[in-house]
C-alpha cells in the first residue's frame, strides 16, 4: 500500500496556494485542507458578532462556540461557518486584514491547533497555510514554500477579485497584501517564514502547470524513498 504523505504549503498572500494546492490533492487523490479558512472563519464571526479582535477572553469564548466544517463536491470547497456558506464572505480584502489579526492572537491558534491537526490524521492530505510546515505539521514528509514577487501576487489577486465580479484598486490590493505579509513575517507568535526543510519555489515566471510538476516530482522521490 502506498504511504499517504502530509504536505504542507506555506507562503504568502497571492503566491497562488490555494490553486497549488487543490491541484496538487487533485493529482495525488489527496484531501485539500485550506488552513487560512480556519482563521478567515474566525475573522468573520468576530465582525458580525462586534466582538474585541484584542481581546484574548472574548477571543476565547468565540472560538469555543465556533462551528465550521468543510464539504468539497465537484472540485470546489465550501466552508461553512455556523450552517452558513461563507465561501465568498471570507474572501473579502477586510475580512483578509482581520484575520491575519487575529491570528495573531495565541487563544486563537490554539483553538484552531487541535482542529487542524485531527483533520490530517492518518496522512494524504494537502494543506495550506502560513506555518504549516514550521508548527502545525513539523513532521510532514514534504514541506513547499511558496513565493513570488509582491507585484505579482498582487496581479494576480487583482484577477481573482475581478473574475469574482469584484472591483478593488490593484494599488490597495498590493498595498494589503504587503502590510500583511509585514505583520505575519514580524509576528512573534508563528511568523511566516520557511520551514528549515522546505521546498522554496519562487512562481514569478512560471506557470501553474510548471509548479505543479515540480511539486510533482518531489512527491514522487518522498515516495520512492525508505520511509524513516
Amino acid at each position: 500500500m502506498e504511504r499517504k504523505l502530509i504536505i504542507t504549503i506555506d507562503g504568502p498572500s497571492g503566491a497562488g496556494k490555494s490553486t497549488l494546492s487543490k491541484l496538487l490533492a487533485e493529482k495525488l487523490n489527496y484531501t485539500y485542507i485550506d488552513s487560512g479558512a480556519l482563521y478567515r472563519a474566525v475573522a468573520l464571526k468576530v465582525q458580525q458578532d462586534g466582538a474585541d479582535p484584542d481581546d484574548d477572553e472574548s477571543l476565547y469564548h468565540l472560538c469555543s462556540d465556533l462551528a465550521i466544517s468543510f464539504h468539497q463536491e465537484k472540485g470546489r470547497l465550501t466552508v461553512m461557518l455556523d450552517g452558513k456558506d461563507v465561501t465568498d464572505a471570507i474572501r473579502d480584502p477586510g475580512i483578509s486584514m482581520l484575520a491575519s489579526r487575529v491570528s495573531a492572537k495565541k487563544t486563537v491558534r490554539d483553538a484552531l491547533l487541535g482542529v487542524q491537526r485531527r483533520l490530517g490524521k492518518g496522512g494524504g492530505i494537502v494543506v495550506e497555510g502560513r506555518d504549516m510546515g514550521t508548527v502545525v505539521f513539523p513532521d510532514a514528509e514534504v514541506k513547499f514554500f511558496l513565493d513570488a514577487s509582491l507585484e505579482t501576487r498582487g496581479e494576480r489577486r487583482f484577477h481573482q477579485y475581478r473574475a469574482q465580479g469584484k472591483r478593488y484598486d490593484i494599488g490597495t490590493i498590493t498595498r494589503d497584501i504587503e502590510k500583511r505579509d509585514s505583520d505575519d513575517s514580524r509576528r512573534s507568535l508563528s511568523p511566516l517564514k520557511p520551514a528549515h526543510d522546505a521546498c522554496t519555489i519562487d512562481s514569478t515566471d512560471m506557470s501553474i502547470e510548471e509548479v505543479v510538476a515540480e511539486m510533482l516530482k518531489t512527491v514522487a522521490q518522498h515516495l520512492s524513498s525508505p520511509s524513516k
